[in-house]
C-alpha cells in the first residue's frame, strides 16, 4: 500500500467500471479473433478456464505437431494473461492509495462529497476485481484487509461501511486463508455490531453477507460467532421489518443448524424454539418458509427440540394444521407446506417422549 506521501496520484472521481479496467484489448486479441482462435484470456484465472474448456471436448485422434501460428497464439495468450494480472494489481494499488488518504480536514460540503464519492468508487472497483480469487489474495497481501477492518467498517458514511462489508465478504468466500486473516483482525465483532445496531438497512444486509462468508464451513469463524453471541444477533435480525434481512438471517440459521447439529442444545437453551414459533405467528409472508425450515432443522434427530415444540402453551400443532389448510391451494408455498407437514410428523406423531428417547 502506498504511504500517505503519495496523495498526488489519486484516482479521478469517476473510476472506470471493472469491465473497462479489466478487459481492454491486448495487442494479440484482434489477430486471434480473425484467425478463428478463441479470445485471449486477461488473467491467470481466464487462462485456467481456457485450459479446462479445451480439455473438456471429446478426445481427438493423436495430435499433429503444433503449427507455428498456433504456437504464437498460445504464447500471446500466456503473455496476455500475466499482463492482465499485473494490470489488475496496479488498479488495486491505485484504489488503495485513494483509500489510504486522510479525510480532508476543514473541507467544504462539496469537497467532502467528492472525497466520499471517490472512496466509494475505489471500494466498488476493488469488489469487482476481487471476484477473482487471485486478486483477492493479492489485495490481502497489499494490506487492504487491514485498511477495511481498521478504518472503513466504522466509517462515518454508510456508503463506505456497506461497501467495506461487501468487499470483506467477496474476498472471504470459500478462501480459508483470507477468512483466517479477517477473523484475526477482529472483523467479526465489528460486523455483528453493524448487523445488530447500524441505522442503515443496506449496511446491515451487507454485514450479514460478510458474516455468512466467515462462519459457514469455517470452524474458527463459527467458534468466534458463538463466543460473540452471534445466534442472539441473528434472532434479533429475524425480528426486524427488513424482508431481505429476515430471509437471509433465517437462511443462515438453517444452514448452520444443518452443518453443525452439535449446537442445537445451545439454541434450545436460548429459547430459540419459542422465538421461531412466535415468528411463524406473525402475518404470513415468504419469510415463514425459512423460519419453518430452521425449526425443522432444530428438531430433526433432536428429542429436546421435539419436546419443546410439544409444549401445550406454544399451540404449535394447531398452528401447523391451520397453516397447512391455508397453503394447500397455493403452489408457490409448496416448500413451506412440506416443512409444516414434516414438523407435524416429527413432533406430533410419536405418542410419548419415552419412545423418542429410545
Amino acid at each position: 500500500m502506498a504511504d500517505k506521501g503519495s496523495g498526488g496520484s489519486r484516482l479521478p472521481l469517476a473510476l472506470p467500471p471493472a469491465s473497462q479496467g479489466c478487459s481492454s484489448g491486448s495487442s494479440g486479441s484482434s489477430s486471434a479473433e480473425n484467425s478463428g482462435n478463441p479470445r485471449l484470456p486477461r488473467n491467470l484465472q481466464g487462462l485456467l478456464q481456457m485450459a479446462i474448456t479445451a480439455g473438456s471436448v471429446e478426445p481427438d485422434p493423436p495430435p499433429e505437431p503444433m503449427s507455428e501460428e498456433r504456437r504464437q497464439w498460445l504464447q500471446e495468450a500466456m503473455s496476455a494473461a500475466f499482463r492482465g494480472q499485473r494490470e489488475e494489481v496496479e488498479q488495486m494499488k491505485s484504489c488503495l492509495r485513494v483509500l489510504s488518504q486522510p479525510t480532508p480536514a476543514a473541507a467544504g460540503e462539496a469537497e467532502v462529497a467528492a472525497d466520499q464519492q471517490e472512496r466509494e468508487g475505489a471500494l466498488e472497483l476493488l469488489a469487482d476485481l476481487c471476484e477473482n480469487m487471485d486478486n483477492a489474495a493479492d489485495f490481502c497481501q497489499l494490506s487492504g484487509m487491514h485498511l477495511l477492518v481498521g478504518r472503513y467498517l466504522e466509517a462515518g458514511a454508510a456508503g463506505l461501511r456497506w461497501r467495506a462489508a461487501q468487499l470483506i465478504g467477496t474476498c472471504s468466500q470459500n478462501v480459508a486463508a483470507i477468512q483466517e486473516q479477517v477473523l484475526g483482525l477482529g472483523a467479526l465483532r465489528k460486523l455483528l455490531r453493524l448487523l445488530d445496531r447500524d441505522a442503515c438497512d443496506t449496511v446491515r444486509v451487507k454485514a450479514l453477507f460478510a458474516i455468512s462468508c466467515l462462519v459457514r464451513e469455517q470452524e474458527a469463524g463459527l467458534l468466534q460467532f458463538l463466543r460473540l453471541d452471534g445466534f442472539s444477533v441473528l434472532m434479533r435480525a429475524m425480528q426486524q421489518q427488513v424482508q431481505k434481512l429476515k430471509v437471509k438471517s433465517a437462511f443462515l440459521l438453517q444452514n448452520l443448524l444443518v452443518g453443525h447439529p452439535e449446537h442445537k442444545g445451545t439454541l434450545c437453551s436460548m429459547g430459540m424454539v419459542q422465538q421461531l414459533v412466535a415468528l411463524v405467528r406473525t402475518e404470513h409472508s415468504p419469510f415463514h418458509e425459512h423460519v419453518l425450515g430452521a425449526l425443522c432443522s432444530l428438531v430433526t434427530d433432536f428429542p429436546q427440540g421435539v419436546r419443546e415444540c410439544r409444549e401445550p402453551e406454544l399451540g404449535l400443532e394447531e398452528l401447523l394444521r391451520h397453516r397447512c389448510q391455508l397453503l394447500q391451494q397455493h403452489e408457490e408455498y409448496q416448500e413451506e407446506l412440506e416443512f409444516c407437514e414434516k414438523l407435524l410428523q416429527t413432533c406430533f406423531s410419536s405418542p410419548t417422549d419415552d419412545s423418542m428417547d429410545r
